[in-house]
């Protein structure tokens, strides 16, 4: 089996606000990586034996955007300049990422996908000559959901 090209595993960020219809835009156009980082809860113990035993409880998972260009039209855009605007806090920051497996194109024209919740922590905001940059991290919650999603209309389906 060959090897999956990057460009088949995408990630869209609903950029709508709480209650609001969700609005996915594709994260990626200036990020050359981006990948989560699953930081696993991990416990080590060493018994009487000497003998090590691990526990793996859980995992914080999140993922940084640290090349972002603002885009003035973009649903992106506005949602994290009203971030940054407002000074949002708490259930203002929650929306959901959908990761979509491209390369396994289903009957219907969908793609398997998965929906997990997250928080979208703007890191900062300015940058160099090169133009205005929001730099953001996702946190995670881990409440997934598997289903499809629609790369056409970009409507995610539970399944």
């Amino acid at each position: 089996m060959a090897k999956i090209e990057r460009k088949y595993f995408a990630h869209f960020l609903n950029t709508a606000k709480k209650n609001e219809p969700a609005n996915y835009e594709r994260l990626g156009k200036d990020l050359e990586e981006y990948k989560a980082e699953l930081n696993a809860k991990v416990e080590r113990r060493t018994n009487i034996f000497g003998k090590q035993s691990i526990t793996i409880s859980g995992y914080e998972k999140s993922a940084v955007v640290d090349t972002y260009y603002a885009e003035p039209g973009t649903a992106l855009y506005e949602r994290l300049q009203s971030i940054i605007d407002e000074g949002l806090i708490l259930e203002d920051l929650q929306t959901d990422m959908v990761e979509v497996k491209l390369w396994d194109m289903q009957p219907d024209g969908s793609y398997p996908a998965v929906m997990e919740e997250c928080y979208i922590e703007v890191t900062g905001y300015g940058g160099d000559t090169s133009g205005y940059q929001i730099p953001f991290t996702l946190h995670f919650t881990g409440n997934k959901v598997q289903g499809k999603f629609s790369a056409g209309t970009k409507i995610f389906t539970i399944a």
